[in-house]
């Protein structure tokens, strides 16, 4: 398990991490919506995460938002990086109801995100505009290659859920041990 705390004037946060976890989770973001979401993103993954925010959610949630994908993502980084027998790619179609969101990742140590859900609007008091920002954070901290793009769908919870599953699920797979592949590159070095 690793951790890392970041403190700033908007948020206080702590996340503890095990790549090869479980999937258990306790999650305090203060915004319950971010919570569900990262329950789901633990779960599919089998990344145990143990998240606690205290942030300027009487402003709005972005900087609870974006500084937890700050902050998941570089823990990320620090665990799989250099990579070193795993698979390195990871790709997941999910399927919630009506909804079908693709993630396809590469552990690339070079961060580029391409992101099309059309969700815009709100899910209950969440903004749908910070799950772009949060994704966003996590990929460039976790210095991934993800493109995480919409298939079908109506419903922005389905959606937005189904991203989150889907970047689990991709990850779960880019992670998984495979001694005989070391380390996944040509250039000897991720």
């Amino acid at each position: 398990m690793i951790t890392k705390t970041r403190t700033t004037k908007e948020t206080d946060i702590t996340i503890s991490l095990e790549l090869n976890g479980k999937g258990e989770s306790k999650i305090e973001t203060g915004v319950g919506f971010l919570d569900h979401m990262l329950e789901s993103f633990s779960k599919h993954s089998l990344i145990d995460l143990d998240i606690s925010c205290k942030g300027d959610t009487h402003i709005d949630d972005h900087h609870s938002v974006e500084d937890v994908g700050i902050v998941l993502g570089s823990l990320i980084a620090e665990a799989i990086y250099p990579v070193k027998n795993m698979e390195r790619f990871g790709s997941a179609n999910i399927v919630m109801d009506e909804a079908c969101v693709s993630c396809d990742l590469d552990l690339s140590n070079r961060p580029f995100l391409v992101y099309k859900l059309s969700v815009d609007g709100k899910v209950g008091q969440f903004d749908t505009e910070l799950v772009e920002e949060f994704f966003r954070a996590l990929v460039l901290n976790a210095k991934i290659s993800a493109h995480i793009i919409e298939l079908r769908g109506k419903n922005r919870h389905h959606i937005i859920e189904a991203a989150f599953k889907s970047l689990a699920v991709a990850l779960r797979r880019a992670t998984a041990l495979n001694e005989r592949v070391g380390i996944p590159s040509t250039k000897d070095v991720l």
